[in-house]
């Protein structure tokens, strides 16, 4: 460290001795990093689309911090049995969650208990992914088409089901959007998660579901039909489908995120640290290609970003959640 000299006056002593622990300060937090292994904790069953996603970002994020990284199911609860385990975990950065929106922008409107406060016991570390739906139908449903469907639908009231990933869940949420703004009447059958729900929708079991990206594969391999996307913007992956907006459902848009958040009283430095570094990760060529493939896109943000995010769709599903009287305990 460069020496002081002790004949400065004390008043500039002090504003020298001040800049110079700055600067040492700040540069201890640009390497702010987990003394070991982190663990990122998805609320959601492996294989579904926040669980690809957590391991997407897993290697690169060890890579960038020199330590290992690991993901864990967590599932349950639509979110809350991973998200509480981690609000109650020990704020070092070793614990991490991966999550859906729904944790925040539903949940505190879907349960009349919840076993923690997601705004005061979480805290927002980086945005991972937007994340559009895509109506998706079983092979054998009639209707080739968005606009062929919405017709089918109201013409059979209450003989379709649809699938989600729980009750509350932003598939759910989703197909009671479009019962309203088609005027259909459709069941709703909930699973634990959206791997299951998409097994029963290959094996006909249910008619369709809105889905947050892992029927896609199914969608290419010919095993189901991709009637349209959720969404004011058509999909690059699939730009001959059209939105439900252009096909009759004006402004039709039901879109969520995955995010990165730790519990609350983690060291800001290290929360600054990870936010920098997924901002990174998410737009390089590998990862955005898994993102996308997902039917989502990266969107890096800042961690007041996503908090607002959070709170601006929990006014929108707030309102529908209480609208159409949805609760699960």
């Amino acid at each position: 460290m460069q020496r002081i000299p002790a004949s400065l006056p004390g008043r500039l002593l002090r504003a020298v001795a001040l800049v110079l622990l700055s600067t040492l300060t700040c540069g201890a937090f640009a390497d702010a990093a987990p003394g070991g292994p982190v663990r990122i904790v998805v609320n959601f069953p492996a294989g579904g689309a926040v669980d690809v996603a957590a391991r997407l970002i897993a290697a690169p994020l060890g890579e960038a911090l020199h330590q290992p990284v690991i993901v864990e199911n967590r599932s349950g609860a639509n979110g809350n049995v991973g998200a509480e385990f981690v609000a109650k975990a020990n704020p070092d950065g070793h614990t991490l969650l991966m999550s859906a929106g729904g944790v925040f922008a539903v949940n505190p409107a879907l349960y009349r208990n919840m076993p923690f406060d997601p705004e005061k016991d979480l805290a927002p570390v980086a945005s991972v992914m937007r994340v559009s739906l895509f109506l998706v139908g079983k092979k054998t449903l009639p209707a080739a088409n968005a606009r062929a469907f919405i017709s089918y639908v109201r013409a059979n009231p209450g003989k379709l089901s649809y699938a989600s990933a729980g009750a509350g869940s932003l598939p759910h949420l989703a197909g009671e959007m479009f019962n309203i703004a088609a005027g259909s009447s459709s069941l709703h059958v909930p699973y634990r998660g959206a791997a299951p729900a998409l097994a029963d929708l290959l094996g006909g079991q249910v008619d369709y579901m809105f889905d947050p990206g892992i029927s896609l594969a199914q969608v290419r391999a010919g095993k189901l039909k991709l009637l349209a996307v959720a969404d004011l913007h058509r999909s690059a992956l699939f730009p001959d489908v059209p939105t439900l907006a252009e096909s009759g459902l004006d402004k039709f848009e039901v879109d969520s995120w995955y995010g990165l958040y730790a519990p609350a009283g983690v060291p800001p430095e290290l929360m600054a640290r990870i936010n920098r570094e997924i901002n990174r990760i998410v737009v390089t060529p590998n990862v955005r290609q898994g993102l996308e493939a997902l039917g989502g896109s990266p969107m890096p943000m800042s961690p007041a970003e996503l908090q607002d995010k959070a709170r601006q769709d929990a006014k929108r599903f707030g309102a529908l959640i209480r609208e159409k009287s949805i609760r699960v305990d």
